[in-house]
């Protein structure tokens, strides 16, 4: 069994009322010279869940998930505003769980600090 992750995310799509499975998430971290750096990665499984993104500890920092979310609507045949979703939020306690959803539809989304 894989640990979980210090940061998750659900992806649920909205148009359907169910979960986003096979969408690929990148996960980066700002560093000290202002360059993105990824440092995880992972695909939703069948319930829109990535809990592997990251298997070290987090610091302070700001942090980006990218959504590829093109090839999502293309495999159910859906036209999309949106290529891929990409989500900024900054850590300042690295001791907590932070939980990332994002709920989906072709031409819009949102995001909120989940637990």
């Amino acid at each position: 069994m894989n640990k979980l992750s210090p940061i998750t995310t659900h992806v649920l799509d909205v148009s359907c009322g169910k979960p986003a499975a096979n969408i690929s998430c990148k996960l980066e971290r700002l560093n000290s010279q202002s360059q993105w750096e990824k440092i995880g990665e992972g695909v939703t499984n069948q319930d829109g869940r990535v809990d592997t993104l990251l298997s070290s500890p987090i610091n302070k920092g700001i942090y980006r998930i990218e959504f590829l979310t093109k090839p999502y609507f293309e495999q159910k045949k859906t036209n999309s505003f949106y290529p891929s979703v990409t989500v900024h939020f900054e850590i300042v306690s690295p001791e907590e769980h932070y939980h990332v959803p994002l709920l989906l539809s072709p031409y819009g989304y949102s995001t909120y600090r989940g637990s």
